[in-house]
């Protein structure tokens, strides 16, 4: 599976018209439209799962610059981030000595 970003369209596209758009060069496994948390309308940009690479080629070729409802697409592959570096945490040594010796409260 590799990953392919598509940006510009219009924000009252739907997923079934950004498959249906793909799926003429790749075949697509999932696709997530990036939505405003609040009011749920679309960020004009999406995140779709192909299958094969040549899929993916063949999609961006064909379709980057395409104008969809008077807005021009961006599709990019998506590189995968290199994984995080591994954190070592080092345990702190419990404090040794006498206890602190606490102070009593007041009563106001």
């Amino acid at each position: 599976m590799v990953k392919l970003y598509v940006g510009g369209f219009p924000l009252d596209t739907t997923e079934m018209e950004l498959v249906q758009l793909i799926s003429l060069h790749a075949t697509v496994s999932t696709i997530k439209i990036v939505r405003d948390k609040k009011t749920r309308i679309s960020k004009g940009y999406a995140f779709l799962e192909i299958t094969e690479r040549a899929g993916l080629d063949a999609a961006v070729d064909a379709l980057d610059g395409y104008m969809l409802h008077g807005k021009e697409l961006r599709l990019n592959m998506v590189e995968e981030a290199p994984p995080a570096p591994v954190r070592s945490y080092v345990k702190v040594a419990p404090r040794t000595g006498p206890p602190k010796k606490m102070r009593p409260r007041r009563n106001t």
